[in-house]
């Protein structure tokens, strides 16, 4: 079994939806021989991107919710119907005890996603860190720190809303 976790960009343009989603499938493709992990907070863009790649190669879905009332307060309407049904779609649905979403429940996120996983896949269009944390470019230093192979995925074209 591979165990593949996600970190990536949520403002993806509209245009780098298709070109990311291409990609991952390409990058997850060697892994879908029926034992395939995919380990994703299912936020908007490629967390949600790489949830539905997943899904449609046959693989498991391990969704990671940062704190209790992630759902009703950070899941925005136009997201919504995707969220749950990924949610639905997940043979596992692991709420961290966290009681509001903040930056201390992200980084939580990213710390469960990271010592899950064999493998991380990042969106990302190489920028570094915004000090910010719990972000992409944190999520690949820290796996990068842990060992952990990252497979960057940034295809032609793609592209962040400004």
């Amino acid at each position: 079994m591979t165990i593949i976790a996600v970190t990536g960009h949520m403002d993806l343009t509209d245009t780098s939806t298709a070109l990311v989603r291409e990609a991952l499938r390409e990058t997850l493709k060697p892994y879908a021989d029926g034992r395939l992990t995919g380990v994703s907070c299912l936020a908007k863009g490629a967390d949600a991107l790489f949830a539905e790649v997943v899904l449609e190669l046959g693989g498991r879905l391990v969704a990671v919710i940062p704190s209790q009332d992630y759902r009703q307060n950070k899941v925005k309407p136009d997201h919504a119907e995707t969220f749950d049904r990924l949610t639905s779609a997940a043979d596992e649905v692991l709420v961290l005890p966290h009681e509001t979403a903040d930056r201390s429940a992200y980084e939580d996120a990213n710390r469960t996603l990271l010592r899950r996983a064999d493998r991380l896949v990042a969106v990302w269009n190489g920028e570094p860190p915004t000090g910010k944390g719990g972000g992409t470019a944190d999520t690949v230093l820290e796996a990068r720190e842990a060992g952990l192979p990252v497979e960057v995925v940034w295809p032609e074209g793609a592209a962040r809303r400004r």
